[in-house]
């Protein structure tokens, strides 16, 4: 039903103004216009229907309410191809689709309306009038958020697949919808420490398979899990619980499916109709074309829709470097070159940019991440200095670097000391994200604690160390679900995480490691804050091949912040008394310890601390003795910090 003192608008809800703005395509809220919305005519109640198929020579609304019968509801052509009409007694819930007749050899076809806020549950391609009207509860969290600049704040992030994450073993392994999620999911992230939950696409996908990378539905969460209604339910929850959700978003390509937009009037209105423009073989998949302005207006749209209408803190876009290159992935002749003979998309970078302009404008603190593999400069730079605008980067080059490091035999990891250092030398280019993603343990990869060399024992310190590395370097932290806790089996989309592991300690000791490094990162403003900048991380010793040990200092930018020291080492032998350099002397405590037995460690530490004296090394004014464990990592921190005289601070 319509949410109660809400005045429906009169038919018709989209005016000459609407067709001038999406003509040009800066109508921001053009969802509000397009679509169905229940709305009053001549002083009936029922739903007013627009689409945009400017090749369509005859168009009807089919549903519920007129038993799908083509006849019974023709639309009336108007200025810019929008098609319209009122069908007095339509109302929320109902179920419907339009019947296209093209310009183009009589060509029929039923679409699914690409403005559709729900739809059926698949493998039902239908769309359900819906009502987005929902109390909220979260002011404080939105408050709060709009007044952070994401750069300095800590966001870790815990990426998951809704549909299994868990399920319920005894109804036949059914979805948890998104109100049975929200209370389980919240509990579960905030026990574990992360900042947000980033969602992969709930945008609706037609096959589960896809994991929701191919979208049909662009204003409508996923049925699979529950109604509109129950999404923001649940986006509410998480944000009055204090954890931020992230949408992953797909603008790179979409399905050919013929219900969705592939096709969609009779001709190759969303996509190019050269196939050297229009389509992703990898993926076999199509390519919008983002120089129509229409089309540019229906993503743009789709991205500040939910950032709008259900308070999405952030998107991580898809597949950014498909969409920048014309050339991506396709041989000689397989490709069209732009207007000035160049690899690079135009339109598609212009659509970036001004996406990324709208949402920081519109939505401080809400924030943007690109997944972009390639080289291309100023990904997470502004606009006005010639960037694309994203707030954060992946890290890809971070990922492949470290995880080609830590699959190397520890015997072998001296002649492969750069993996770990490389990233240094273009860490400040970009405002990077370190990601441990699913792609990494999906397509007969394996798992992450797979992947590790070395006996069961070894994988997990191995696992401990990766998690060290990925918390302890400058930039924000993503990792997928069941990798908290060494999950062994690759992902798969058709079953639940294999959470009995959690009776194991050694699994549980894993989860409890990752805990406490969220702990850490998020309590100690040197972990965080200069996450971008790059004072906030200073080498200690970035040189010892020879014993694959690697030091480094977090600092914040306040001199009374206390700096965090990590020592690395990353063989198998204990380091007995092994030297680090520290910017002063007095009493170091060791804050985390990757091998404490609560861990499932051996247990090989400095009994709580070290003091360091007053004798130089490595560069540094003081230092200490230390005793380092086994494919271990220990993390210092100084009892406290020197006021006078300022010149014994490193700076």
């Amino acid at each position: 039903m319509i949410g109660r003192n809400v005045k429906l608008p009169e038919y018709p809800i989209f005016g000459e103004l609407d067709r001038h703005l999406y003509g040009e395509g800066t109508h921001e809220r053009v969802w509000e216009k397009l679509g169905a919305h229940p709305c009053t005519h001549r002083g009936a109640t029922g739903v007013g229907f627009a689409v945009w198929a400017p090749n369509a020579r005859r168009i009807a609304v089919i549903g519920e309410f007129n038993g799908w019968n083509p006849d019974a509801h023709l639309m009336e052509k108007g200025e810019g191809g929008i098609w319209q009409c009122f069908v007095e007694g339509a109302s929320v819930g109902q179920t419907y689709k339009f019947h296209l007749v093209s310009e183009v050899d009589g060509y029929w076809v039923e679409k699914s309306d690409p403005f559709a806020f729900s739809t059926e549950m698949r493998p039902g391609t239908a769309s359900r009038i819906a009502d987005l009207a929902y109390s909220w509860g979260d002011d404080d969290w939105m408050r709060v958020r709009g007044a952070t600049d994401p750069l300095k704040r800590p966001i870790s992030i815990y990426e998951v697949h809704l549909g299994s994450w868990a399920r319920v073993p005894e109804e036949e392994g059914r979805f948890l919808n998104y109100r049975e999620l929200a209370p389980k999911l919240s509990a579960y992230v905030n026990e574990l420490g992360f900042t947000h939950v980033e969602l992969l696409p709930i945008t609706e996908h037609p096959f589960d398979g896809s994991w929701g990378y191919q979208a049909t539905g662009y204003f409508a969460p996923t049925s699979r899990y529950g109604t509109p209604a129950d999404f923001m339910a649940f986006v509410d929850h998480m944000h009055r619980e204090g954890i931020g959700i992230i949408l992953d978003w797909v603008p790179a390509h979409f399905p050919k499916d013929f219900p969705g937009l592939a096709f969609f009037d009779g001709t190759h209105l969303y996509e190019h109709a050269d196939p050297r423009q229009g389509e992703h073989r990898d993926w076999s998949t199509l390519i919008f074309n983002y120089g129509r302005h229409e089309v540019a207006n229906f993503l743009l749209a789709s991205a500040l829709f939910w950032l709008e209408t259900y308070h999405i803190d952030g998107l991580r876009v898809d597949a950014v470097a498909s969409m920048l290159y014309l050339d991506y992935s396709r041989k000689d002749g397989e490709w069209v070159a732009n207007e000035y003979g160049g690899r690079e998309n135009i339109h598609a970078i212009e659509f970036l940019r001004n996406m990324n302009i709208r949402i920081h404008a519109l939505h401080p603190g809400a924030f943007t991440l690109a997944e972009e593999s390639t080289a291309w400069p100023g990904v997470s730079r502004p606009t006005y200095v010639g960037g694309l605008g994203f707030t954060f980067k992946w890290d890809m080059g971070w990922m492949h670097d470290t995880l080609a490091y830590m699959q190397k035999e520890p015997i072998h990891r001296k002649w492969h000391h750069d993996h770990l250092t490389f990233r240094f030398l273009y860490a400040w280019s970009e405002n990077f994200m370190l990601p441990l993603s699913h792609d990494e343990v999906v397509h007969m990869k394996g798992s992450l604690i797979g992947k590790m060399p070395g006996d069961w024992w070894q994988k997990m310190a191995n696992l401990r160390l990766l998690y060290a590395n990925q918390w302890g370097n400058p930039g924000k932290k993503l990792l997928f679900m069941g990798a908290e806790f060494g999950q062994w089996r690759e992902w798969s989309e058709a079953r639940s995480l294999d959470w009995h592991l959690l009776e194991f300690p050694t699994h549980n000791g894993l989860r409890r490691w990752v805990s406490d490094l969220n702990k850490l990162y998020r309590e100690e403003p040197a972990m965080h804050e200069g996450d971008c900048d790059h004072r906030g991380m200073q080498w200690i010793d970035c040189s010892d091949s020879e014993h694959s040990v690697v030091s480094f200092m977090r600092k914040s930018s306040d001199p009374r912040d206390k700096p965090v020291v990590f020592i690395f080492n990353y063989t198998p032998v204990p380091r007995h008394g092994y030297r680090v350099g520290l910017p002063w002397a007095g009493t170091w405590k060791e804050r985390m310890n990757s091998d404490a037995e609560f861990y499932g460690g051996s247990g090989i530490g400095n009994y709580g601390g070290r003091e360091a004296t007053w004798e130089s090394w490595q560069g540094l004014p003081a230092s200490a003795q230390l005793d380092l464990p086994p494919l271990g990592v220990l993390v210092l921190v100084p009892e406290s910090v020197p006021q006078q005289p300022d010149d014994e601070i490193v700076e």
